[in-house]
């Protein structure tokens, strides 16, 4: 399942240009695309982030990494 309602990006802050899931569960939006880590993703030190929303943990969180259009 994606952060947004029916894929609506338009719920976004403006700035959010990936999204990402981390093997928790969590969504997260990021300004800029985000770095692996062992468990999930994080800032690439430019750019903000925001948490979105969390779900059931995912062990395919490494494929959980979706580019916004803009």
């Amino acid at each position: 399942m994606k952060p947004v309602t029916g894929g609506d990006c338009t719920q976004l802050p403006l700035w959010v240009r990936w999204l990402a899931q981390d093997a928790n569960g969590s969504w997260w939006g990021y300004e800029h695309e985000p770095n692996q880590g062992d468990s999930g993703w994080y800032e690439n030190e430019v750019g903000a982030s925001i948490k979105l929303l969390d779900e059931r943990p995912n062990p395919g969180w490494r494929q959980a990494l979706i580019r916004v259009a803009e």
